[in-house]
């Protein structure tokens, strides 16, 4: 994996685990739901998919019971404010450097997640948005990761060849969509995954491209 380089039109980034250390923010977050709906708070297990699926996904895992699911969703809509937890949200380390020095190679740069309305509002406060070319929620196609809908968004909308596209993700839901999607798949901060390669920090992306900076990290 050392010599390995890859000539890389488009980067992919998955949101949560990625950009961002967004553990706690999501953990407060259905913990909220949960406990204010009599069912006490998660385990580690319920937390850890909520944290790597879409909320809908999440509620209906959260409770079994189809009348529970109904009210739960009541709840969310007309009690919670998903934005009120964005403050919770720590954004990884040299990730912004990345971003700009994939713009001076003139690489784009997609966001690819299963984050819903509250994307916009992070996109807002952390001021993210002229470090992007192209942001995709669950809202914005059919299928959700896993599926590669959001993927093949991406690819479509710049014109590439799957080759010259590699995603970052943090799940095996970002593993599966990268896969059935056919491009490159990086995993970050997660070695557990079977991945094409690894980084423990953003600017090591940088080391895996043919078109990238020359740096020592």
């Amino acid at each position: 994996m050392g010599d390995m380089k890859w000539n890389i039109k488009c980067v992919i980034y998955d949101c949560d685990g990625v950009m961002f250390d967004s553990l706690e923010a999501n953990k407060r977050l259905y913990n909220y739901i949960a406990v204010s709906m009599d069912r006490g708070e998660l385990t580690e297990e319920e937390i850890m998919y909520c944290h790597t699926h879409t909320v809908f996904e999440s509620i209906k895992y959260m409770f079994k019971e189809p009348e529970m699911q109904e009210k739960a969703l009541g709840f969310l809509k007309n009690n919670v404010q998903l934005k009120d937890f964005i403050i919770y949200l720590k954004i990884e380390p040299n990730l912004i450097e990345t971003l700009d020095i994939l713009k001076s190679k003139g690489i784009k740069r997609a966001i690819s997640t299963n984050r819903t309305t509250t994307m916009k509002h992070i996109m807002e406060r952390y001021n993210l948005w002229n470090y992007f070319d192209m942001v995709v929620t669950a809202l914005d196609v059919a299928n959700p990761k896993p599926h590669p809908e959001s993927v093949e968004k991406i690819i479509h909308n710049f014109k590439l060849e799957k080759d010259n596209v590699v995603f970052i993700g943090d799940s095996e839901v970002d593993r599966e969509t990268a896969k059935s999607a056919g491009v490159k798949f990086i995993a970050y901060k997660n070695r557990k995954l079977k991945a094409d390669a690894f980084i423990e920090d953003h600017l090591s992306l940088i080391y895996f491209l043919s078109n990238g900076a020359a740096l020592h990290l």
